[in-house]
Formats: C-alpha cells, sequence, structure tokens
C-alpha cells in the first residue's frame, strides 16, 4: 500500500505510447518525463502532451528521479534492463506485455525484482469493453458453468501489397526480426484472455504456419487446450488472411451449461437470445478505454495494496501458456 502522490515517467515513444500518455492523463496523474533513445520520437511525445522532462538516456532519467512511476513501453527487448532500472531505484513498474520474449527471461525478472517495488504487466485486451461484456454476462451466471470456449482472430496485416510491405511490417518493423511472431506478439492477448474467462489451461496440441513471405515468424495458428474438468479451449489465428481488414478482429464463442455467449468483432450476445441481448460495442471509438481501464486498475492496487489483476505472477502463467504453444509445436526458439 502507499500513499505517495503518483508521478510517472514514460519509456518509450512508439505508436502504444499515446495511449498510454492518454490513460494516464485521463486519471489525473502527472507525467514528470519521457524517454526514449531516439530523442527527436521522445521531444515529439513531450511537446504533444506538455511533458518538459526529455531524456533519451533511462540511466540519466532515473538519476534524475522525481517519479514514483515508470511505465515501460519500449521494444520488449529493453523491458527487463529497464525493470531492474526501476526496481533498482525504487519505483514502482507498469510494463508493456509481453513481459520477455522468454519464460526463462521473464522468470528471472520477477525473481531479480522480487517485492522491492510494485510489478503490473500491463495486458489490456481483457479490459477491451467486449470482453467485458463478455467477462460481466459469465460473471452474472447468465450462461452457467463454462464447457467450452474458443477464440479466433483473423486479419490481412502481412498479406502482400504491391510496392509497399505488407501493412504490420509497416506499422512493425521489428517483425522482420521475430522468429516468434503470432503468438508472443498478438495471440498471447487471446491466450490471456482465455485464462481470464475460464481458468487455469494446458496446451494439448498445437501447429503453426508461414503464410507470409521473407518473415521468420509464424502469421498462422491453431491450439487445442484443455481446462478444469476436462474443458475444451481453442484459440485459432491467422494474419495472413486475404480479405479480411488489415488489423485483425476476434470471435470468441462460450458455450456454457445453460447458455452459450457469442460475441462477433463488435456484436456480443447470448444465442436463442438475440432480440434481447444484443449489444453493439464501437470498437474504434472505444479503444483508448482498454488503456484507461489498465492504467486505473493499476492505481487503485498501489493505493490500496490489493494484487493487480494482471500482476507480473498472473502474466508469467500467460507466458507459460504461450511458452507452451511452441512446445507442442516443437519450434522451441528464442524470438
Amino acid at each position: 500500500m502507499t500513499t505517495e502522490m503518483p508521478r510517472v515517467a514514460l519509456l518509450g515513444c512508439g505508436l502504444i505510447s499515446t495511449y498510454h500518455l492518454r490513460a494516464w492523463q485521463a486519471a489525473g496523474v502527472e507525467i514528470v518525463a519521457i524517454c526514449d533513445p531516439d530523442l527527436a520520437k521522445a521531444e515529439a511525445r513531450a511537446n504533444e502532451y506538455g511533458i518538459s522532462r526529455v531524456y533519451s538516456d533511462a540511466a540519466a532519467l532515473f538519476r534524475d528521479g522525481g517519479f514514483t512511476i515508470a511505465d515501460i513501453a519500449a521494444s520488449m527487448a529493453a523491458h527487463a534492463p529497464l525493470a531492474r532500472l526501476a526496481a533498482d531505484h525504487g519505483v514502482h513498474i507498469m510494463l508493456q506485455k509481453p513481459m520477455c520474449s522468454t519464460v526463462a527471461e521473464a522468470e528471472a525478472l520477477v525473481r531479480d525484482i522480487g517485492d522491492r517495488v510494485r510489478f503490473m504487466v500491463h495486458e489490456n485486451y481483457r479490459f477491451r469493453p467486449h470482453y467485458m461484456t463478455v467477462r460481466r454476462w459469465i460473471g452474472e451466471g447468465r450462461i452457467g458453468a463454462i464447457r467450452h470456449i474458443t477464440i479466433t482472430c483473423r486479419g490481412s496485416g502481412l498479406c502482400p501489397r504491391e510496392g509497399r510491405q505488407p501493412f504490420l511490417v509497416e506499422r512493425q518493423p521489428y517483425l522482420l526480426e521475430f522468429r516468434r511472431n503470432l503468438v508472443l506478439e498478438t495471440m498471447i492477448h487471446h491466450l490471456d484472455v482465455l485464462r481470464c474467462l475460464a481458468g487455469p489451461l494446458k496446451v494439448v496440441a498445437a501447429r503453426l504456419g508461414r503464410l507470409a513471405e521473407n518473415l521468420p515468424g509464424e502469421d498462422t495458428a491453431s491450439i487445442l487446450m484443455e481446462g478444469p474438468g476436462g474443458m475444451i479451449a481453442v484459440a485459432d489465428g491467422c494474419i495472413c488472411a486475404p480479405g479480411y481488414p488489415d488489423l485483425h478482429g476476434d470471435r470468441l464463442e462460450v458455450i456454457g451449461s445453460h447458455g452459450t455467449i457469442l460475441m462477433e468483432l463488435d456484436r456480443v450476445f447470448i444465442v436463442g437470445r438475440e432480440a434481447e441481448t444484443l449489444t453493439v460495442v464501437d470498437l474504434a471509438g472505444r479503444y483508448q478505454e482498454c488503456f484507461d481501464t489498465a492504467i486505473r486498475s493499476f492505481l487503485s492496487g498501489l493505493s490500496s495494496g490489493a494484487p493487480f489483476e494482471t500482476d507480473r505472477l498472473d502474466n508469467l502463467e500467460t507466458l507459460r501458456l504461450m511458452e507452451s504453444v511452441y512446445r507442442a509445436a516443437g519450434t522451441e526458439i528464442c524470438a
């Protein structure tokens, strides 16, 4: 539990940083400093959000101090070094997912930091409004006990484009180097959602594919899992699927003992009761909401001392599930 006035420093000024900055401002938290190895990027974000202190050197940022929270939205390779630096300076940590590229690295990070500071992973999918609707309906007992659950994602972001890089490569050039792609980068969200909804899961079988050209990592995955009482869970994804939008969309079906919830992109309803239950979520208009909710959850846990919903220990279980997918598929490759 902490009574300190929260003040945050943001480390990493890539695409995702703007959603983090908006969320801190919406929560009324002062953003005192910003840091990125590319000083021009840091200065641009600082000017956009009225942040006075700008750094390209994280060590200098922490030496100068003056903040209680480090929001680490940097590239994945920088996660562990920056988190350790924060802990060494007694600064609480909000760390963008994935925590690390492998379970071994994440376990070492969690062990090194221990309980010196509070440590939450920014895993925001479970806080997205359409998923929150599903969570609420399950919690209200609308479909009874979960018996079967399936989640799929489809997008065309890695499909070839005439004269240009695929959309996702243009947007996230680091994918050119990722030997783990779809499961580590994207479907780790879906695995976390399944854990959140259905409880502990174990991978039974997995197959990974590479449909895109000139990329080392998988873009297609089918994963079979089992949960409590023999419950079946399935996760299936493809981000090289012609005809779909560049950014993937999700479908989730949760079959319960006396009802079935279906989430198709922006539509959520109970099968057979569409007229009374259909809920349509403005996914683009409410995209910021999951960042706002995750950061409010972090601040609430920091203030009360209660466990974070996506605490580093909980997130380790999602990472273990992710890595067991690669193991089951016979591709135990480091990113």
